[in-house]
């Protein structure tokens, strides 16, 4: 069942993502806050975050005030989910207006990313790395499809190389500065051939969104974005146990993305989006998130990539913003982030130097947690 068009989007905001040591989560939070450029009052909040609060108090002292607070959590894609759940919390008539709010304070803690908890297990799972796990991306496809090194190369560099290339071109963007694919190519290598410059960094960041009922729209902004599909799929971790996955798809992805453009009516991906905002949280994903998306048949993604196809003036914009190679990825903040990028570039208010042609008026956002073989993920679709 779809709530397509029954939701509007009426305010976004994003945060300067990067090393935030002068600010803490309450700043950020407050930051993300002031830049919803509107003067609806939420009636209930969704708040993602993976480790930087236990409950909805995280939200509320910042606010000052007693309202509906959910904490949610569905590791990376957090901040997708407490979207899902605002967007859906007022599709059902139960609220007016809701805000989801995603941030992330990680820096501070004298370790890089995010302390993992100790849930008690039976000692079988997975004991490789994010970088690991994902690394075996690469000689899968390569090998699935007759890829040559140096091309599996080329291709992974093209996209850290593009992504680079867009964050210096955006301001709240962590890393600034272009990258050439040489340059991508001599970084030290952290897992097989996965370089450093291949991984997404860590970050600190917040980012924002308000949702109100579609017929409710024009009352809080003169082009507020609809949402046209909402898929969030959590799989059952079986690739990590069955012998038959070989790491050049991501299940969970094809399934959500199935779902979400059944939701939004959807046939020809490639030709409907004006942009895409993907996962790239290292650049294999990226590479197969193009093939699991519909954007170009299996086996050719790496082609399409070192076409162009992919570039911010190519055929199909992805990751126009940075993405989260240039952003870092502060896990709760992350699916509101590609959010507020599709509200600029839709509207036509992103900066010059890298608005994107919007006339096809659709936008894609994809985010996943987890690794290949065991993951969530969430799909997106919103439009003018």
């Amino acid at each position: 069942m779809s709530i397509k068009d029954r939701v509007a989007i009426v305010a976004s905001s994003c945060t300067r993502f990067g090393e935030a040591w002068d600010r803490g989560t309450d700043d950020l939070l407050r930051e993300a806050l002031g830049g919803l450029e509107t003067d609806s009052t939420p009636d209930a909040y969704w708040l993602g975050t993976a480790q930087s609060g236990m409950s909805g108090i995280t939200l509320g002292k910042v606010l000052g005030h007693d309202r509906p607070i959910t904490r949610v959590e569905n590791y990376c894609a957090s901040g997708s989910e407490a979207l899902r759940n605002a967007s859906y919390a007022v599709a059902s008539g139960a609220y007016d207006v809701a805000m989801a709010i995603g941030v992330e304070k990680v820096k501070d803690a004298g370790y890089q990313g995010l302390n993992a908890f100790p849930i008690p297990n039976d000692g079988t799972q997975r004991t490789l790395t994010a970088a690991a796990m994902f690394s075996l991306v690469i000689p899968a496809y390569a090998n699935k499809y007759g890829v040559s090194d140096e091309d599996m190369r080329d291709a992974l560099a093209h996209i850290a190389s593009k992504n680079h290339s867009n964050g210096a071109r955006n301001p709240r963007a962590q890393f600034r500065r272009e990258m050439s694919e040489d340059q991508i190519k001599q970084s030290p290598k952290v897992a097989g051939a996965l370089g450093v410059l291949d991984c997404a960094g860590v970050a600190d960041g917040a980012a924002a969104a308000i949702v109100v009922r579609a017929e409710d729209a024009t009352k809080y902004t003169d082009k507020p974005l609809y949402i046209k599909a909402l898929s969030f799929v959590a799989g059952s971790g079986s690739g990590l146990t069955d012998p038959s996955y070989d790491y050049t798809h991501f299940p969970e992805v094809e399934a959500s993305v199935k779902d979400a453009y059944a939701q939004a009516g959807i046939t020809d991906p490639r030709s409907a989006f004006a942009m895409a905002e993907v996962h790239d949280c290292f650049t294999p994903t990226e590479l197969v998130l193009m093939e699991d998306l519909g954007f170009c048949p299996r086996g050719t993604a790496y082609k399409e990539v070192l076409g162009g196809a992919f570039d911010l003036h190519g055929d199909l914009p992805v990751n126009p913003d940075g993405g989260l190679k240039s952003f870092g990825h502060p896990v709760g903040a992350t699916g509101l982030r590609m959010l507020y990028e599709c509200w600029l570039q839709l509207r036509g208010e992103a900066p010059p130097e890298r608005q994107i042609d919007n006339s096809r008026g659709l936008a894609l956002t994809q985010n996943l947690g987890g690794y290949p073989g065991e993951m969530v993920s969430f799909v997106g679709i919103v439009g003018t």
